[in-house]
């Protein structure tokens, strides 16, 4: 028999969410909270093939643009007006890479750029690491994470829904009445 979507849906998020926890507190030490940003940006990009590729482009698009002005600030001897002022260009760039299609959807750069700020913090690695510990390669890392985790929680979700393998249906999670 098969099952809701959304219950089927919150059986493969829980699990994966389980996993994707215990991963990063012993085996890929990445900010699990950043997994978790680009899964929902998975979502809500749309899902499927489509919403995996748009989150991924969009999410490191912010990543780079953080890992860029972060690196500003740092040539720039840091300061609260350096500082700033390269956001508010990161900013304004965030908004003006949304002209590309691929990367209409603003808040899913932005979420690139915070989760790679936020990272810098995590981590406390600079920016200026030169290691595979660097805070924007982490940054880029878990988010390319959050969208496979993603699409697996979609898959495994309709399968479940389904009562088959069959593939699910682009697209977000429909809201269910009771």
């Amino acid at each position: 028999m098969a099952m809701r979507q959304l219950d089927a849906l919150s059986i493969s998020i829980g699990v994966l969410g389980g996993v994707a926890t215990l991963m990063t507190a012993t085996i890929l030490t990445v900010p699990v909270w950043v997994i978790f940003i680009a899964w929902a940006s998975f979502f809500i990009l749309g899902a499927g093939t489509d919403g995996m590729v748009k989150s991924i482009a969009s999410n490191l698009t912010g990543v780079v643009i953080a890992s860029l002005t972060l690196l500003v600030v740092h040539a720039l001897g840091g300061g609260t007006a350096v500082a700033a002022i390269s956001v508010g260009v990161g900013s304004a760039a965030m908004v003006q890479a949304s002209k590309v299609g691929l990367l209409s959807k603003i808040p899913a750069i932005v979420w690139g750029f915070a989760a790679t700020v936020g990272t810098v913090g995590a981590t406390r690695h600079d920016i200026t690491t030169t290691s595979i510990n660097n805070p924007g390669l982490v940054a880029a890392l878990a988010m390319v994470l959050g969208a496979v985790f993603g699409i697996a929680s979609e898959y495994w979700g309709a399968a479940m829904a389904k009562g088959t393998d069959a593939e699910p249906a682009a697209g977000p999670i429909p809201e269910e009445q009771s």
